[in-house]
């Protein structure tokens, strides 16, 4: 075991090749005088000490007969020098940022084994999802299934249990067609949270970005964990399902400057991090989280580009999301549309091909907040859609923005070439309220994540419609109810990418707390033993509504102008059926906005190239408390069949019901109507 050669430096991490494992790490340890050491574990933890060969910055060993399960980790040796950010610390174990398995010893700590890469991926083949027809479901690994009758105890909160028939057929009853997955890169809870009893329950918080987050495998976590993730991957694309990572690669685990090392901090502070230039013992912080990786450097840009090209290529992900993604914009300390990070996406032939979604902004800057400003070939989450959404149904006067998110969110987008799929719409996700809580509390309630209420935000943009906090007041519930169903079908409606918040459709609530990153518990977790069946079913059958329309998965923005001898793509009316002027755009007292979708006016392709059309579609809003007497507008005797009625718990309208143009018809208080009519000439409408 001791019989060492000099390795292959270009094989970062532990590589085992049949004979024996090949180690490589990149550390600045000897532009400062220090070496780095190879550190080999046996069963009872004791250490082996070999020699490491430099190149550059890359140190790197050959040990014949080492294999799968070894045990291993580096110290680094060099000067401690806070001043000049300087903190090598050879008493410490380092962690391998490369490592691909990590097994978790202890709260803050762990251990490296050497993997094996054998998976037989079978008949494995990516769903490949056109974004147009993406509908992404944001859950936790864990949260799920936790509690999950379905699914065997023994699985329950894992890989495996996410990847249990009882969950893959409720997503699919739903009609999703990607889970975007709260971060599976093995992570630590940070010392201030252990301190309060709690966990990291999110996981922003990472230490190991190409090893599978152990906690979550019931296959052991001495490699298991590894087999289990990619049978869970499998599991989902056979069921036609994408799966979609949360990765946080602009800040570790590691914390501020002063906590103790764990990996990068020993290996290199100065290599990893960005460092305050007035006071290298300092980090720049844009991610509240006191450290910020150096994204501008070539190091950690190869570091984050190997781990995304390792998820993908091992480990068969469809796409990332990016948390706090402006940060990896940071070349120069501020956000730049040409960084590197971007054009070495753009121009990867692995990445290159998935799905990449921004959360666009950081914190801590001014120019912190980059909604719309993210380069081609990438989505944003949109929060200007959460908000306006959220502020409509609450009765504030935001129609006109409604209308630029409903058409696309052209004013976001446009300028860059992108289309409507840039935007990712939704109106709740893991961070902040669920759905039923934003119905039912209009005040945060975070005292149990122990900051005295100083967590989360203040303005969840929420309505408790007459009492805070459940109740018993059958009107006041039935408002809720309904309110729920509103906000969802908007946001099915609008022209974009739809993500829905795990656990909305069955009512999860989290007792109003908008910030329950350190809450694994019930508060966190799906409680399926609540869940109704009406819910899921209007969820289910607005999606398919979704699903079954071109128009309302559209590659282009809608512009409400039409072709020659056709009518606008998009024509919206106020609350008696007549065309919206300037004087209704510019009135603060209108609650009401319809508008009328031409079957004729969508893509004439599908992204196949076969050719399509649609009906026509009218959709109500009315978020006013009164009704609203409406005149059906459309083509000269058309006759829309009513698809969606949220007046109903499942969203089926009673007795099919139908609308005729030129007649009046009413639409009841706080309610969507979506109606189709199939153009002239087609055979009729498709399926919804």
């Amino acid at each position: 075991m001791t019989d060492t050669r000099p390795g292959d430096p270009h094989r970062l991490g532990a590589t085992w090749d049949g004979q024996g494992t090949n180690f490589a790490v990149c550390s600045s340890a000897g532009a400062h005088g220090g070496d780095v050491t190879l550190c080999l574990l046996d069963d009872d933890g004791r250490e082996s000490r070999l020699p490491m060969t430099a190149d550059c910055d890359i140190w790197h060993a050959y040990v014949p007969g080492v294999g799968p399960g070894q045990h291993y980790g580096f110290r680094a040796s060099g000067p401690y020098e806070p001043h000049r950010g300087l903190l090598f610390s050879p008493g410490t174990l380092l962690l391998d940022p490369y490592a691909r398995v990590m097994r978790q010893l202890g709260p803050r700590r762990a251990a490296c084994l050497v993997a094996d890469p054998a998976f037989d991926w079978g008949a494995d083949r990516r769903p490949g999802t056109h974004w147009s027809r993406t509908v992404l479901y944001e859950t936790h690994v864990k949260g799920i299934s936790a509690t999950h009758p379905g699914v065997p105890p023994a699985l329950r909160g894992t890989y495996a249990g996410l990847a249990h028939p009882a969950v893959v057929g409720h997503l699919t009853e739903l009609g999703v067609t990607a889970v975007e997955l709260l971060p599976v890169h093995q992570h630590f809870s940070e010392p201030s949270v252990l301190e309060r009893g709690l966990t990291n329950y999110w996981g922003y918080s990472t230490i190991g970005f190409f090893a599978p987050h152990a906690g979550y495998s019931a296959s052991g976590d001495a490699g298991g964990q590894v087999t289990e993730f990619k049978a869970m991957v499998a599991a989902l694309h056979a069921a036609g399902i994408e799966v979609i990572l949360d990765v946080v690669y602009n800040h570790t685990a590691e914390g501020g400057p002063t906590d103790p090392a764990l990996s990068f901090r020993g290996l290199g502070n100065d290599l990893y991090y960005r460092l305050d230039p007035a006071d290298r013992s300092r980090y720049v912080d844009t991610t509240g989280t006191r450290n910020t990786l150096d994204a501008g450097r070539p190091e950690v840009l190869r570091l984050i580009l190997d781990s995304l090209r390792h998820w993908v290529t091992e480990m068969h992900v469809d796409g990332f999301r990016f948390d706090l993604a402006a940060t990896l914009a940071r070349q120069y300390g501020y956000v730049d549309r040409l960084a590197a990070f971007f054009q070495l996406l753009y121009q990867d032939p692995v990445l290159n091909r998935t799905k990449l979604i921004a959360e666009p902004w950081d914190v801590g800057a001014p120019d912190s907040y980059q909604v719309g400003r993210f380069p081609a070939g990438w989505a944003e989450w949109n929060d200007r859609c959460r908000d306006t959404l959220r502020d409509f149904w609450r009765g504030r006067p935001v129609v006109g923005d409604l209308a630029r998110r409903i058409a696309g969110s052209a004013d976001l987008y446009a300028a860059d070439r992108r289309g409507p799929d840039a935007s990712v719409n939704f109106v709740t996700c893991h961070d902040g309220k669920t759905l039923t809580d934003l119905v039912t509390y209009e005040r945060k309630y975070n005292r149990a994540n122990g900051e005295d209420d100083r967590d989360g935000t203040d303005d969840d943009r929420a309505a408790n419609h007459g009492v805070e906090g459940p109740t018993d007041d059958p009107a006041i519930t039935a408002l809720r109810e309904r309110q729920r169903r509103n906000m969802l079908a908007t946001l099915l409606l609008a022209q974009g990418v739809t993500m829905l918040s795990g656990g909305d459709e069955i009512g999860r609530t989290q007792r109003g707390n908008n910030n329950a990153y350190c809450q694994d518990n019930a508060l966190s977790w799906y409680d399926w033993s609540a869940a109704r069946p009406e819910p899921v079913a209007f969820v289910r059958r607005v999606v398919a509504l979704q699903r079954a329309h071109p128009a309302l998965q559209g590659r282009s923005f809608l512009t409400g102008r039409g072709g020659p001898g056709a009518p606008p793509d998009i024509a919206w009316f106020d609350r008696e059926g007549r065309p919206m002027t300037t004087e209704r755009w510019e009135d603060r007292g209108t609650r009401f906005l319809g508008f009328l979708l031409a079957g004729d006016g969508v893509d004439p392709v599908t992204p196949e190239g076969d050719p399509q059309r649609d009906d026509d579609l009218l959709v109500l809003l009315n978020a006013d408390a009164e009704p609203a007497e409406f005149t059906v507008p459309g083509r000269a005797g058309a006759v829309y069949r009513l698809v969606l009625d949220t007046a109903a718990a499942d969203g089926a309208p009673a007795g099919g019901g139908a609308l005729t143009a030129g007649e009046r018809c009413t639409v009841a208080p706080h309610t969507v109507l979506v109606a189709a009519a199939p153009l002239p000439g087609a055979a009729g409408p498709p399926a919804a």
